[in-house]
C-alpha cells in the first residue's frame, strides 16, 4: 500500500487519493459502500492505465478507507460531494467513471451535476447500485431493525464480507433526497453496465432500470453468468479492461 495524498473536503475532511498523471479523458473509480481505494478493481485499473498512460484516480470518500470521518456520519450526498471536490480541485479536463455498486450511484449523481456533467464522457457501471438505500435496502429491513432504527437512529445489517454494515437513519433519508430513478437521467454519453446474474446484493433488473432512464441511444449491458457482487475475478477484471479499452478509443 503506497502513501497516498490528501486533499481538504468541502466537509472538513481530509480525502486520501491517488492521482496518476497521463492522457485523457482521467479514468476515475468510484469504490462501492464501505469499500476502499486498494480493492481489486481499482489497482488493476491503476496499473492498467499506468501501462497504457491514461490518467487515472482512485480515492476514498469520507469515512471510509484512509479519509478522514465516521462512516456512520457519512450518507450519499456527502460522498458525492466528496467526489466534485476532488475532480475540481485535483483533476483537469474530461472524465470517464468507473462505479461500483453504490459508486455507480454516486457515479449517476456527480455525472449529472453542472459543475462536471461538461466533462464527463463515458460511464462504465459495474453492479451498480443507484437508489439501493430507498429501493434495494429497505424493503428487507426486518422488523427488530425498523425497531432499532426508530429507537437509536441506526442499526446493522449482515455483510458478505467482514463486519456488518451500520445503517443510520441519517443515510436512509439522504438516500431518498439523492434518487436518481424516479425519472429520466439526462445522460447523453457511451454507458456499460456489467452484473453478475449470482450478484445477491443489487438485482439484476437494475441495469436495466438504468438503460430505461438514461437519455442515452449508447447502452450496452453484459449480464455475467455466475457473476457475484463484486466482480472482480481474473476473467471479470478483463472484461473490464476490454470495455474501458474499447470507450477510450471511442
Amino acid at each position: 500500500m503506497t502513501t497516498p495524498s490528501y486533499l481538504p473536503s468541502s466537509h472538513g475532511h481530509k480525502l486520501a487519493y491517488h492521482h496518476s498523471k497521463g492522457t485523457a479523458p482521467t479514468v476515475v473509480f468510484l469504490p462501492g459502500f464501505m469499500s476502499d481505494m486498494e480493492g481489486s478493481k481499482a489497482v488493476a485499473l491503476e496499473q492498467h492505465c499506468r501501462k497504457k498512460g491514461q490518467a487515472f484516480l482512485r480515492f476514498d470518500y469520507s469515512g471510509h478507507g484512509q479519509s478522514e470521518g465516521a462512516f456512520e456520519e457519512g450518507t450519499i450526498g456527502e460522498w458525492a460531494s466528496d467526489v466534485v471536490d476532488l475532480l475540481t480541485r485535483v483533476v483537469d479536463g474530461d472524465l470517464l467513471f468507473i462505479g461500483s455498486s453504490m459508486g455507480g450511484w454516486i457515479s449517476l449523481l456527480t455525472a449529472t451535476n453542472p459543475a462536471i456533467k461538461p466533462r464527463v464522457k463515458a460511464f462504465i457501471g459495474i453492479a451498480a447500485a443507484p437508489d439501493f438505500t430507498d429501493k434495494i435496502m429497505t424493503p428487507h429491513f426486518t422488523r427488530g431493525q425498523l425497531d432499532d432504527l426508530k429507537a437509536k437512529g441506526h442499526t446493522y445489517l449482515p455483510s458478505d464480507y467482514e463486519d456488518p454494515y451500520p445503517i443510520t437513519q441519517k443515510l436512509l433519508e439522504d438516500g431518498k433526497k439523492q434518487a436518481v430513478l424516479d425519472g429520466p437521467i439526462d445522460l447523453d454519453i457511451p454507458i456499460r453496465l456489467l452484473q453478475g446474474d449470482k450478484d445477491t446484493a443489487v438485482p439484476a433488473k437494475w441495469p436495466f432500470k438504468i438503460k430505461d432512464l438514461v437519455t442515452s441511444n449508447d447502452v450496452e449491458i453484459t449480464i455475467v453468468k455466475g457473476g457475484d457482487h463484486s466482480l472482480s475475478s481474473d476473467n471479470d477484471l478483463v472484461r473490464l479492461m476490454r470495455n474501458l479499452d474499447l470507450l477510450l478509443d471511442k
